[in-house]
C-alpha cells in the first residue's frame, strides 16, 4: 500500500507503528545543506565502493555504493564483509584527512548524527507515552521536548524535573538505544544499473535493496535513515502506469511483516531530505528494502553497531590476554606455556594466538593421557574452524565476482605464506595438522 491507498494510514497504525517517517521540512535548513554537500564531496573523491558480499553461500557485488563513517575504531559486518569506519572528528583523536572537505563532510555527518539522536529519544519517548493513551496532548509534547533538550544539554536527567518523568533505568535504556556510533552511507544511480531485482510479494517494482533486517546492532536499537535524491537530474514524478500505486520514478522504502506475505506492505515515498526511523524491536519483527526511483539517491543509515567484538581495541586485548599465558626461560630464552587446562587453551587458540606452543605442549610425555587428549580434542575443533574459515576466503577472494572488481578494490588473501616460509608456526593449509591430530586423539581412545 502507498499513501494514495484508503486503507495506507490504518494499515500503518495497527501493524507498522514503530516506523516514525518526517518530512524535510523538519530539519533545519542549514543542516540539509551541510550533510547534501558532503555527499556530493564523498561522491567526487570517489569514496563509495561496491562490496563483495556474501549470500548463501554465493559471492556478490552490492549494486549499492557505501562508506562507513563513525566512532574511531569501530566495524560494522553484513552479509559477511566487515566494514572499517572512516573517523568522523572525534575529541580527543589526531584525525588527518586527505582533504579538508572531506574532514568538512563527516562533520557533517556526525552534526546529522547528533540531530538523529535526539529526534529517536523523542520519538521513542512519545511511543512508551503514546501506548498508554490513545492520543497525545500538549502536555506529552512538551515532555519529548524537555526530555531531548536534557540530552543536548548535559545528557543528564534533573530528578525534580516534574515535567519530565523519566527514571535512571529508562534514561540509559534510551541512551544505549539511540548513540548511534556510525553510518552506512548508500550511493547508486539507478539509470547505470544493468538490472534491478524485482519485488516478488507485492508488485513494488525494482529494488535498490532487497528484505532484510538490519545486523549486527545493539538489542533493540533505533536505526535512523536520512534520504536525499537528486530530484534534479531526473523526472520525479512519472507520467507511467504506476505499479500498485506506487510511483515507479519516486524512490521509497518498503516494509513487511517478516515472514508474512498476507499482511499487506507498505511502500512510503522517500523525497529529498526525509528521514525515517525505526524504533525498538521493529527491526526484529518487520523486513524492510528500498525501492529505487529514476534520480541517483544518497542515504545516511545511523546505527548502534554492536562493537562488543569488533574494534582494534577489542583485538589488541585479546591479543594481550592469549600472551598472558606465555613464558619464556630465563637462560634458553624458550617459549612455553604457562597452563595446558581446556578453558585456556580453547581461549587462546579462539584468540588464534600461540598455535605451534600449544602443538609442542600437548607431545609431551609428561603431560596426564587424560588431560592430553581433553585439549587435543580442544585443539582439534578450532583448528577444523579455521581451516574451514580460510578455506572459504581463499574462495572468496578467487570468486568471480571478486574478479570482477577493480583492481584496487580486489580483496586480498591475507595473511598467507607458504610452506618454504619457516617462521610461521603452522603451514597455512592445515589439512595435514588436523589429520595429524585425529591420529593422535585415535590412539589415546
Amino acid at each position: 500500500m502507498t499513501p494514495a491507498d484508503a486503507d495506507f494510514h490504518q494499515l500503518w497504525k495497527t501493524k507498522y507503528s514503530k516506523l516514525i517517517f518526517r518530512k524535510s521540512d523538519t530539519i533545519p535548513e542549514e543542516l540539509h545543506q551541510m550533510v547534501q554537500e558532503g555527499f556530493l564531496t564523498l561522491r567526487k573523491h570517489d569514496c563509495f565502493f561496491q562490496d563483495l558480499v556474501r549470500i548463501k553461500g554465493k559471492d556478490f557485488v552490492t549494486p549499492v555504493s557505501r562508506i562507513l563513517i563513525g566512532n574511531p575504531g569501530c566495524t560494522y559486518k553484513y552479509l559477511n564483509t566487515r566494514l572499517f569506519t572512516v573517523p568522523w572528528p572525534t575529541e580527543g583523536y589526531d584525525i588527518k584527512y586527505c582533504s579538508p572537505r572531506i574532514h568538512d563532510a563527516c562533520k557533517a555527518l556526525i552534526r546529522l548524527n547528533d540531530y538523529l539522536h535526539i529526534e529517536a529519544v523523542k520519538a521513542l519517548q512519545g511511543q512508551n507515552l503514546f501506548e498508554t493513551k490513545e492520543i497525545k496532548d500538549s502536555t506529552v509534547i512538551d515532555r519529548e521536548q524537555n526530555f531531548a533538550t536534557s540530552f543536548m544539554e548535559k545528557e543528564s536527567v534533573s530528578k525534580d524535573q516534574s515535567s519530565c518523568c523519566v527514571s535512571e533505568d529508562d534514561y540509559i535504556s534510551l541512551k544505549n538505544r539511540t548513540s548511534y556510533n556510525l553510518t552506512l552511507l548508500n550511493y547508486m544511480d539507478p539509470l547505470q544499473m544493468l538490472y534491478l531485482k524485482q519485488e516478488p510479494y507485492f508488485g513494488m517494482g525494482n529494488m535498490a535493496v532487497s528484505w532484510h533486517h538490519d545486523e549486527n546492532l545493539v538489542e533493540r536499537s533505533t536505526v535512523a535513515v536520512y534520504s536525499y535524491s537528486c530530484e534534479g537530474s531526473a523526472v520525479e514524478e512519472s507520467n507511467e502506469q504506476k505499479l500498485k500505486g506506487r510511483d515507479p520514478a519516486v524512490w521509497h522504502v518498503g516494509l513487511k511483516v517478516a515472514w508474512d506475505i498476507e499482511t499487506p506492505g507498505l511502500a512510503i515515498p522517500l523525497h529529498q531530505g526525509d528521514f525515517y526511523l525505526m524504533l525498538d524491536d521493529l527491526n526484529v519483527t518487520h523486513q524492510h528494502c528500498v525501492l529505487a526511483g529514476f534520480s541517483p539517491r544518497f542515504s545516511s543509515t545511523h546505527r548502534v553497531a554492536d562493537c562488543s567484538r569488533g574494534t582494534l581495541e577489542y583485538i589488541f586485548g585479546q591479543c594481550e590476554l592469549a600472551l598472558q599465558n606465555l613464558q619464556t626461560d630465563s637462560e634458553s630464552m624458550a617459549l612455553s606455556l604457562k597452563s595446558l587446562e581446556t578453558a585456556v587453551v580453547k581461549q587462546v587458540e579462539e584468540i588464534h594466538n600461540e598455535t605451534s606452543l600449544v602443538l609442542s605442549e600437548v607431545g609431551k610425555e609428561e603431560q596426564i593421557e587424560e588431560q592430553r587428549n581433553e585439549t587435543l580434542s580442544c585443539f582439534l575443533l578450532v583448528l577444523t574452524e579455521r581451516q574451514k574459515l580460510r578455506k572459504e576466503w581463499t574462495a572468496r577472494c578467487q570468486s568471480e565476482a571478486a574478479e570482477s572488481l577493480p583492481e584496487d578494490q580486489k580483496p586480498e588473501c591475507h595473511p598467507f605464506w607458504t610452506d618454504d616460509e619457516c617462521n610461521m608456526p603452522l603451514p597455512y593449509d592445515l589439512e595435514e595438522v588436523i589429520a595429524n591430530l585425529q591420529n593422535l586423539v585415535q590412539s589415546v581412545e
